[in-house]
């Protein structure tokens, strides 16, 4: 599903206009992003949180060069579930072979 279709869908059980939709899809997108970019976790209840992880110092290799580089400390984004939703996602979806 892409954002079109999240826009589209949300539109149509909603009545309201795509453009209204797809700014306020776009606004909800940039404030999570800016609250990750100033330290802060998003948190919503029965969905999940978006939250700031942090990648310890390793030790990788350049496999062309055959040499090892320092990849250093860094914050990655990364969402987790809620319970609720893994449990709905669990019960109400088949496993993929």
């Amino acid at each position: 599903m892409t954002k079109a279709d999240i826009v589209a869908k949300i539109s149509e059980k909603l009545g309201l206009e795509k453009g209204d939709v797809q700014a306020t899809v776009e606004a909800f997108m940039e404030e999570v992003k800016a609250s990750l970019e100033t330290g802060d976790n998003v948190y919503l209840r029965g969905f999940g949180s978006f939250i700031i992880k942090t990648r310890a110092e390793k030790t990788g290799r350049n496999i062309s060069k055959n040499t090892t580089i320092k990849i250093p400390a860094h914050n990655i984004p990364a969402f987790k579930p809620a319970k609720v939703f893994v449990e709905a996602i669990k019960t109400n979806t088949e496993v993929a072979i």
